[in-house]
């Protein structure tokens, strides 16, 4: 998720420009009895399964904030805007949010690209917003009121590379990424020098756009220089056609990849091609104590019988955090939440103990999930 077109100077300029020209849009009314907070993701379009199950971890939380009491005696209303898999609706939907909608914060995206175009409207507004997932380091470069709480691609891909050298013992890795995606870029450039250091060697690189159909012609380059691992820093839609017609060719490596496999599409669209992969995640149900149990209960309760993969888990602890730290500011002013957000320390979250670092960026663990017998199944934890 690290592609910019334009400095950041010139693109918090061109923000406050954009969000300035549409003040005259009108402000709705707020009810004293609510705390209005925003929350945008896509709910339709590429990465749809992404944001519909962050908005169900959200809800969730939303949900039971509101049943014991609130916060700050108010209930909490969420307003929820699709940016439809797409930057530019994304940056629209926030500044609409922030201008229109007059919300106290905001929350989302999981794509790091989408988030590097909306956040700046946040910025420029003083309004705080926490990203789940969004994992491109230079997310929150973007200034301080924006913070994430997941681990970066720094991180990520380190562990990517740290397992195929030290767990499983492969030497070769080619790497297949999506160059459109900020996410794909960073976390391949991040695998990449740590495999390196580690003593592998990447035999081959090859790229594609999110939305191709076809990689014959990148697999068949792979192919060639036989890998012993093909990372593929991906989305779960281009993943499950790249497996499919890397095992086609007749490549039997297996494959490693970042948290944007996380779906329940990716192994039946994968038809089975994934078995025995493995990719990063930010935490796994069956590794969980009675808290992580009580929430997986909750989750299929509500969203018939659905199991909550990691993004659910990332928006239900991102909403409570920020509700947390709206209790511990004991306001709704933008500069009060942000100091009580920047402060959060060992917070008991689902996917871990949350701490935010002075980058505003989330020091804790991931987790290794293999594919296997069609299912995610857990295989280790890697801390910071």
């Amino acid at each position: 998720m690290r592609r910019i077109y334009l400095p950041i100077a010139i693109l918090f300029a061109a923000t406050i420009l954009f969000t300035i020209a549409i003040t005259g849009c009108g402000k709705k009314s707020v009810k004293s009895n609510e705390i209005l907070i925003g929350e945008f993701g896509s709910l339709t379009g590429t990465t749809a399964d992404f944001g519909i199950t962050t908005r169900n971890g959200i809800d969730l939380a939303v949900e039971e904030i509101n049943k014991s009491g609130g916060v700050l005696g108010k209930k909490i209303k969420l307003i929820v805007e699709d940016d439809r898999s797409d930057p530019a609706e994304a940056k629209t939907v926030v500044t609409k949010l922030v201008m229109q909608d007059r919300v106290v914060a905001v929350l989302g995206e999981v794509a790091s690209s989408r988030t590097l175009a909306a956040a700046p409207v946040c910025q420029a507004a003083k309004i705080p917003i926490i990203s789940p997932s969004s994992t491109n380091p230079e997310v929150t470069q973007i200034g301080d009121y924006v913070f994430r709480i997941c681990f970066v691609d720094d991180f990520q891909g380190a562990i990517c590379a740290k397992f195929a050298v030290d767990n499983l013992k492969l030497k070769k890795a080619a790497i297949l990424k999506d160059i459109k995606n900020d996410y794909s870029v960073g976390l391949a450039d991040s695998f990449k020098n740590t495999f390196k250091k580690l003593g592998g060697i990447i035999v081959v690189e090859q790229s594609y756009s999110e939305g191709d159909t076809d990689f014959s012609s990148q697999l068949t380059a792979m192919k060639a220089k036989k890998p012993d691992i093909i990372f593929v820093p991906g989305y779960y839609q281009e993943v499950a056609l790249i497996a499919r017609k890397a095992r086609q060719l007749g490549i039997t490596a297996p494959m490693l990849g970042g948290d944007g496999w996380d779906s329940s599409t990716l192994i039946p669209n994968s038809g089975g091609a994934l078995e025995g992969s493995y990719f990063s995640n930010h935490y796994d149900a069956a590794m969980g104590g009675p808290e992580v149990k009580a929430f997986v209960a909750s989750y299929r309760k509500r969203f018939g019988g659905k199991a909550p993969n990691a993004l659910a888990a990332l928006g239900y602890d991102a909403m409570h955090i920020m509700a947390d730290a709206i209790t511990r500011a004991g306001s709704t002013d933008g500069a009060k939440i942000r100091d009580a957000i920047a402060a959060t320390k060992s917070f008991p979250g689902i996917t871990g103990s949350i701490t935010l670092d002075a980058n505003r960026n989330a020091v804790k663990p991931g987790v290794i999930l293999q594919i296997k017998n069609n299912k995610f199944n857990y295989v280790a934890t890697v801390r910071p």
